[in-house]
């Protein structure tokens, strides 16, 4: 491969007390020279050390910044290549400054998630680790970044790699009882095919039990809060949140369009939409906001009906109960710092098999157990902190998914006495699936889509 060599700056964009310019590539280093001014040529001083100097533009002479540089001799750096890191103020005007001389060295501006894509291509990762290093970036809760982070270390790809070679032995044997039949009995390969390959489905499908837990964590799980004006959904969130992100009155119809948050539940990352209250309305605008409401009740993996405890239920809240049915969702009972007017036991009767908490928001009463609530719905049991090898990206899950499938098939036809070399393109397809996990075999246009998604620099 011929890289050329780029720069990006990697810090975030505005006022900071630090900026990063990263360079990586063969004339990184040389790049970096011809604008550094300090004691030594950066050619000259020892790898993964940092330097003090000024960068100084070697057209005019006039001193840019003054900054620490980082020499980084490939290959141990996270690209394989020579690195340059120049920490300099924080700041729109200096980065950019910064930036704009290096490239004036010939040095191309980096793609986003190039730095990380070269550090792929030149085998220093592999793909299931650089989508780590996104799920990291995006992490919301510790434990969404204990998986990440183990995603990085490449405990997936170990597992992954293991059950390749497993595959691959059993097709390696396949491959000899068919060009030497006369030194093993099919009967035998086919044996030993059926337990390799059995024992590789069930090591899959035990990768696959995480995936909803680990989907939830990197994603976030989404979640709505619906209920009739004025029962309390817009303190729910406030509650949820720690902070008054939404308005709270005694006026029904306050909340018109969706408020969205991401909150950390019990190290259960939700992505929260507080929605207008549903209910019949001729304002226009409400209208809208009610419309949004139930097309968000109809994709939300997560609804909390609320209903008020100082009110008896309403045709437009019995809807809602229907309309929640056969969803995971928890009944809230707000408001019982007031007298109650409502029939609790036409709410369990409506709520069925369905969590149903009482909650005074006003008070602060009833959020623990709601927490506890959700966390018990979708991680009964707890989380697993010993084992953080949870499948949680869905390009991950829907090729596991596939080469289960696919061993499966390989099974079934062994089991019918299909010939040995019919049953071992199933167990090929299945190892080609799982490297398409690691990236050991996958398309050039879905590499660049991948990288695509990082930010500018990483």
């Amino acid at each position: 491969m011929d890289l050329d060599t780029i720069a990006a700056i990697s810090t975030p964009m505005g006022e900071g007390a630090i900026g990063i310019v990263r360079i990586t590539g063969d004339k990184a280093i040389d790049a970096a020279d011809s604008l550094y001014k300090g004691k030594k040529k950066l050619a000259e001083v020892d790898s993964h050390t940092i330097n003090y100097g000024h960068i100084v533009d070697p057209e005019t002479g006039e001193t840019a910044e003054e900054v620490m540089v980082s020499v980084l001799r490939g290959p141990r750096t996270f690209t394989k290549e020579d690195m340059i890191e120049i920490n300099c103020h924080g700041g729109l005007v200096a980065v950019n400054r910064v930036l704009q001389l290096v490239l004036s060295q010939g040095v191309r501006l980096a793609e986003p998630g190039e730095f990380t894509k070269r550090a792929f291509l030149n085998g220093r990762i592999d793909l299931s680790q650089a989508e780590g290093v996104i799920d990291l970036i995006r992490a919301k809760t510790d434990r969404a970044m204990n998986v990440a982070m183990s995603q990085v270390e490449g405990r997936l790809s170990e597992r992954i790699q293991k059950l390749r070679q497993d595959l691959l032995e059993t097709v390696a044997h396949v491959e000899v009882n068919i060009d030497y039949p006369e030194y093993d009995a099919e009967e035998v390969t086919l044996g030993i095919l059926k337990d390799k390959a059995g024992s590789v489905k069930k090591e899959i499908d035990r990768l696959l039990q995480t995936a909803g837990q680990g989907k939830i964590l990197r994603e976030g799980l989404s979640t709505v809060i619906i209920g009739r004006p004025n029962v309390g959904k817009s303190s729910l969130l406030n509650s949820l949140v720690h902070e008054n992100k939404a308005i709270v009155t005694d006026v029904p119809g306050t909340t018109r369009d969706v408020i969205e948050e991401y909150v950390n539940v019990r190290g259960v990352p939700l992505r929260l939409l507080d929605t207008a209250g549903i209910r019949e309305t001729e304002d226009v605008v409400e209208r809208i906001g009610v419309e949004r409401s139930r097309k968000l009740v109809a994709e939300a993996e997560l609804a909390l009906l609320v209903v008020n405890y100082n009110e008896a239920l309403t045709e437009e809240d019995e809807k809602l109960f229907a309309v929640s049915k056969g969803r995971d969702s928890i009944i809230i009972v707000n408001k019982t710092d007031l007298s109650r007017e409502i029939d609790m036991d036409r709410v369990y009767e409506l709520a069925g098999d369905r969590p149903v908490i009482t909650t005074s928001l006003l008070e602060d009463e009833g959020i623990d157990e709601l927490e506890e609530a959700i966390r018990e719905m979708f991680f009964e049991g707890g989380l697993e902190s010993g084992d953080l090898t949870y499948v949680s990206n869905s390009r991950h899950i829907a090729l596991l998914k596939e080469a289960s499938g696919t061993i499966d098939d390989a099974l079934s036809s062994a089991e019918a006495g299909m010939p040995v070399d019919m049953v071992q393109i199933d167990i090929t397809k299945a190892w080609e699936l799982l490297g398409e996990v690691i990236g050991d075999s996958v398309s050039e246009s879905l590499i660049d889509q991948l990288f695509s998604q990082f930010c500018l620099g990483k």
